[in-house]
Parts: structure tokens; sequence; C-alpha cells
């Protein structure tokens, strides 16, 4: 329970709602588990892997979307607590950190390949802003999206 607690308390200042609302369908699982004193089973029927790994592939297709878990949950016909679940077991992430990743790789890949300014790579990868980007950025790469685009192009 303690990462879920962690997140709970780092996203009092900076979650998003898309992020309130997957740890909002984490906890009650994640009780139910604890209270059957044990491990829940996953069990998920293959047909329902089979959807929510096409729905990865239009979060990678379309990265710049505004993918919410409803609509998500809809793409793959399945509630919105069973495709997190599902999710979760397929990528080890909740469908808005995956989709941070792909924005942020896709902004790294724009800032080695490209000249633009990176306020610019920021605002086309999807942020609204530079200062979430940045902040994003180097938690995801460990340096600033400056210093990345200078050491892979000495």
């Amino acid at each position: 329970m303690s990462p879920l607690a962690a997140r709970v308390c780092a996203g009092r200042e900076q979650s998003t709602f898309k992020e309130w609302e997957e740890i909002s369908l984490e906890l009650p699982a994640l009780a139910l588990e604890l209270a059957g004193g044990g491990t829940a089973s996953l069990g998920s029927v293959p047909s329902a892997e089979a959807r929510v790994t096409r729905v990865l592939r239009v979060i990678e297709s379309h990265p710049n979307l505004d993918h919410g878990l409803a609509s998500l949950a809809g793409h793959a016909k399945l509630s919105r607590y069973h495709f997190l679940r599902i999710f979760r077991q397929l990528t080890g992430l909740t469908p808005h950190q995956y989709l941070l990743r792909i924005r942020l790789r896709r902004a790294a890949t724009l800032l080695v390949l490209g000249s633009a300014q990176v306020v610019d790579i920021a605002l086309d990868s999807g942020f609204g802003d530079i200062s979430n980007f940045n902040r994003m950025f180097r938690a995801e790469f460990g340096v600033s999206p400056r210093q990345f685009r200078a050491g892979r192009r000495s």
C-alpha cells in the first residue's frame, strides 16, 4: 500500500484529474485484495488483454490526444476498473503514466534530432506548460531538456 500512499501524498501538489481518477480506482482494488488475505489473481481473459493492447497502440500512435481513462476503457469495451487493472498488469504503469513516458521519449528524440526551441518541443509533445515539461523531463532522464540536448550532440 506504500506506493499508492506515496502517489496520493505527491498528488496533493501536482496531480491531474486523470491521475486522481486512476488512484480512486486502484485504492478499492487494493483494499479488497488486502481484505482477502493475499494477492488477487487478475485472471484476465485473453480477449481483454488483446483489447487493451490495441488501446496501447492507439496511445502510441496519437500521444498528443487527450486520452482519458473513460474513453480508453470505452475503446477497449471494458469497465474503467477492469481496464485499469489489465493495463497496469501489461505495462506496470497507469495509462496516464504510460502516456507521459511516450510523450517524454518523443520529446527527447526531437531534442536530439531537431533544432526547435525546448518550449516548442514541450508544447508539440502535448505538455501544457514548460515548467511541467522541464520537471517531468528531469525526473525521467535525470537532466534538464537543454542538458540532454547538449550531451547528445557533443
